[in-house]
């Protein structure tokens, strides 16, 4: 029996494919399509990640969708209500019967002579291996990897008497009442786990090897909040939506030419935030430029609010080595620990650690070229989404969906069946990210390539994005189309 077949086959139930799914069901409504999730849940990174505190680190109205306003009261919200949001789309769009849960996606093959895609996924929950082909791929699921963060090996850690955290795997009955915390770590995790903790605890420490940009924002916009007491939702929100857009481009670019002077004004910013006298370069004055690493987030300045009121500590130095009781830094001092959590990074896992494979041929992904941010030189039908690092994700994500619905419809009008990105004659030399943070650097190598001009180059600014992706040419020198291949069967006497 051969399997089932599907148009268009999307990759993850989180924030970019309940969108995907949602674009589909709009804009291409005689396509057929299914949505294969790993978990058994809606909601990707959203319902995974359960500790205390975890919300957004861009504003939602910008990780919201384009098409379905954010109506919650917070502008960085938290996680369950992101899970709610994610969930409320997709029954509201009737996505949801289309999803398949419990579905691995092991490989992919693609077939010349079919023009199609056979996909092979695990059933998590009964080990059974099923096929299903497609006409189209679409791959939504993130860039992190789901069952392990990044987590360095300690000096003693094994000596530890105490707890050992790590983020990604939150237990779900942790009692911080009374308990001396140390957090590991500087990143969006740490702050957001620090002031969540420091109510229950008997004081939490945050111990940072280097320090972060952190930047307060209200919790709630006042822009929003007035427009939406004026105007209906449909209209409020795109304003507000550009404003934040807008906002957000405007300090990335400033950071790039005028860095000295961004550092400046966040320390400033800081500065005004901390208790008189506080030691503000060693803490929070990092040794790279504004925007080489992703800017913190704390809404309402939580953070620096905890540390006024001394429920918290920051301390920067390295670990020397684990102990029985806590952790000694390399200056000599000890760190007192009941809890120790390693808000250490996660690992990136391109395509959800899926192969790819054209005609039985392995494609090795480093060695393609990124079309547009979203597809891979020599690989027919397929596109993947990978947000910004500079700005919401899903402002990328929207792009990508809204494209690859514009390119079918495209192709149909014009009898094709298969659209195959070419890399740039030149060749093409970038990474495909451009951030000095960690879990990116130590990633780079799974990650295609860009090259240095349109429609090659990633230029993680969502203006000329949107020049490019909604208003600008579906064929163009970086990619090639042809139709359906034909097929001669050989007659049955």
């Amino acid at each position: 029996m051969s399997p089932e077949h599907v148009d268009v086959l999307v990759i993850g139930a989180g924030l970019s494919g309940i969108g995907a799914a949602c674009h589909l069901q709009v804009e291409c409504p005689g396509k057929s399509y299914a949505v294969l999730e790993s978990r058994g849940a809606i909601g990707g990174t959203w319902d995974l990640f359960r500790y205390p505190g975890i919300r957004s680190d861009s504003d939602m109205f910008t990780l919201g969708y384009a098409f379905k306003p954010w109506t919650g009261a917070k502008a960085i919200a938290d996680g369950s209500s992101i899970r709610e949001y994610i969930v409320e789309t997709a029954r509201e769009y009737g996505v949801e019967e289309k999803i398949r849960f419990h579905h691995e996606v092991l490989s992919a093959d693609w077939s010349s002579a079919d023009a199609r895609w056979t996909v092979t996924a695990r059933r998590t929950d009964t080990g059974e291996t099923v096929q299903l082909t497609c006409s189209w791929l679409s791959v939504c699921s993130g860039y992190y990897r789901y069952d392990e963060g990044f987590r360095p090996e300690f000096p003693g850690e094994e000596r530890f008497a105490g707890e050992l955290i790590h983020p990604q795997h939150w237990p779900q009955d942790f009692d911080a009442t009374g308990k001396r915390i140390v957090v590991v770590g500087s990143g969006a995790t740490a702050v957001t786990l620090v002031p969540n903790l420091a109510d229950d605890a008997a004081h939490v420490t945050m111990l940072q090897r280097t320090p972060s940009y952190i930047l307060s924002l209200p919790g709630k916009d006042p822009l929003a909040e007035l427009l939406r007491s004026r105007l209906p939702a449909k209209v409020a929100y795109p304003i507000v939506r550009w404003k934040n857009v807008l906002t957000t481009t405007a300090l990335f670019q400033a950071s790039r030419r005028w860095p000295n002077g961004v550092r400046k004004l966040i320390r400033r910013l800081t500065a005004k935030q901390l208790p008189a006298g506080y030691d503000v370069d060693t803490h929070f004055n990092p040794p790279y430029d504004p925007w080489d690493q992703r800017l913190c987030l704390v809404p309402d300045g939580d953070l620096f609010r905890t540390l006024r009121e001394g429920k918290a500590s920051i301390v920067t130095d390295r670990i020397a080595t684990f102990t029985e009781t806590g952790i000694e830094l390399e200056s000599g001092e000890h760190l007192d620990a009941d809890v120790v959590i390693t808000a250490t990074g996660l690992n990136l896992l391109a395509m959800g650690g899926m192969t790819l494979t054209l005609d039985g041929e392995a494609v090795d992904v480093p060695e393609t070229v990124s079309y547009k941010g979203m597809m891979l030189s020599g690989v027919p039908n397929f596109s993947m989404v990978i947000g910004y690092t500079n700005a919401s994700w899903t402002l990328k994500a929207d792009l990508v969906n809204r494209y690859v619905c514009r390119l079918l419809q495209h192709m149909d009008q014009r009898g094709l069946a298969v659209a195959t990105p070419l890399a740039p004659p030149e060749g093409a030399d970038l990474p495909f990210l451009d951030l000095a943070a960690g879990y990116v650097q130590r990633s780079l190598a799974q990650l295609p390539k860009q090259g240095r001009r349109t429609p090659w180059r990633l230029h993680q600014n969502y203006i000329r994005d949107v020049q490019l992706m909604r208003r600008g040419p579906l064929e163009d020198e970086g990619i090639t189309f042809s139709a359906a291949p034909v097929r001669t069967e050989r007659a049955v006497a």
